[in-house]
């Protein structure tokens, strides 16, 4: 068969960045690992072993033919870090998340603007020279919050669905997804990121790890509406809860963990929650946020020393990776859509779709949906088929 010459190191790249060593590779392109290292070491494989390769990196088949590697950017700021040191190489189901999200945000944000909506005022409202209790407090009345607002919802879960549906109505776009668009095989790793915020005056979008657990979500979902209220894009993981050094992550936790549990209400009902057995289970269920959120929160009002946190940090993070693989898949495919989509933007989709303003071919590549699938997903909108 005829063969191709592509740059070894490109091939080294294309298998690195998608964190597959050379036996895993060799793995899901069907081959020996010796063929793998022959073709990082000299570069020649047919074209079809590079598409092979090129499916199970997630690289587009052109880059493999570059002259050199790319450097992998993120197209946001990125507040990710490991003990105060940024992370490495962002990985390809970050990279095409980010991407995709701001798609769908241009997309909306041109929709809004020929219907004659105006800018959401709150949108880079704030700055970091005000108290993150007022931050807080104002994004609490724009959603028609009270302080106290989660602890009178019955679960995580009922707290969740009722943030999420405040934050849509408000104008936000919030999608949570725990995958690469639909693709079930290739999940998102909460360690890498938590989430991430596109700022925009029409169409401001946050993103949530749908891999995550739902308490921490909760978190998350506070800690990007304050990058909003700031103006500030970016993406962020949270290491003990711990942001790095920069000013801006250091200030919408803040805002976060007193949107979530304010500094007065958990001083008030520390005695009790410390008479318990678990006392950060017991102000997680209060407060409707993990365990971790409320171990941190006491030890940031010096409820608690930094031992007896980091020692509580060590134990929640082996429960939490046993727990991990009993989030992996569940629930109604249509009701994971309308949160994968976001129901406001899946719902301008449609109906511009159906009223001719957009082509399917467009709203299919938006939604990463197609045929019947999207018919389908419009009905579970309340859009009738064709």
């Amino acid at each position: 068969m005829t063969t191709i010459a592509l740059q070894p190191t490109v091939l080294r790249w294309a298998r690195e960045r998608a964190g597959l060593d050379v036996l895993g590779l060799a793995r899901k392109v069907g081959t020996k690992p010796e063929r793998v290292e022959r073709w990082e070491q000299t570069g020649e494989l047919t074209f079809g072993q590079a598409e092979e390769v090129a499916h199970h990196t997630h690289t587009p088949i052109g880059h493999l033919f570059l002259s050199d590697p790319l450097e992998d950017r993120l197209p946001i700021p990125d507040f990710r870090t490991v003990s105060d040191r940024p992370l490495g190489r962002p990985s390809p189901d970050l990279l095409e998340t980010i991407q995709s999200m701001q798609r769908r945000q241009n997309w909306m944000r041109e929709h809004l603007i020929e219907e004659g909506h105006p800018p959401l005022s709150f949108v880079a409202s704030q700055t970091l020279d005000r108290r993150p209790e007022a931050v807080a407090g104002d994004i609490l009345d724009v959603l028609g919050l009270a302080r106290d607002w989660a602890r009178t919802r019955g679960s995580w879960t009922n707290a969740l669905v009722d943030l999420r549906h405040r934050v849509d109505a408000a104008g936000i776009l919030v999608i949570v997804n725990g995958v690469v668009g639909n693709n079930s095989h290739r999940r998102l790793d909460p360690e890498e990121f938590r989430g991430f915020a596109l700022c925009d005056p029409y169409a401001p979008l946050i993103f949530i790890n749908g891999a995550d657990a739902k308490a921490a979500q909760m978190f998350t979902i506070a800690h990007e509406l304050a990058h909003l209220w700031i103006g500030q894009d970016g993406v962020s993981n949270f290491t003990a809860l711990q942001p790095g050094p920069e000013k801006a992550e250091q200030f919408c936790n803040k805002v976060a963990a007193e949107f979530l549990v304010p500094a007065e209400i958990l001083r008030d009902c520390w005695l009790e929650a410390a008479n318990q057995a678990e006392p950060y289970q017991y102000l997680a269920q209060q407060f409707k946020v993990s365990p971790l959120v409320a171990a941190r929160r006491a030890l940031d009002l010096s409820l608690i020393s930094r031992d007896a946190f980091f020692a509580f940090y060590r134990a929640y993070q082996q429960d939490e990776r046993r727990d991990r693989d009993a989030r992996r898949s569940g629930g109604s495919f249509w009701n994971n859509q309308n949160v994968r989509v976001g129901e406001r933007f899946g719902r301008a989709v449609v109906r511009a779709a159906k009223e001719g303003r957009l082509l399917y071919r467009d709203a299919f590549e938006l939604t990463g949906m197609r045929g019947a699938t999207f018919d389908k997903f419009a009905q579970s909108l309340g859009f009738d088929t064709p």
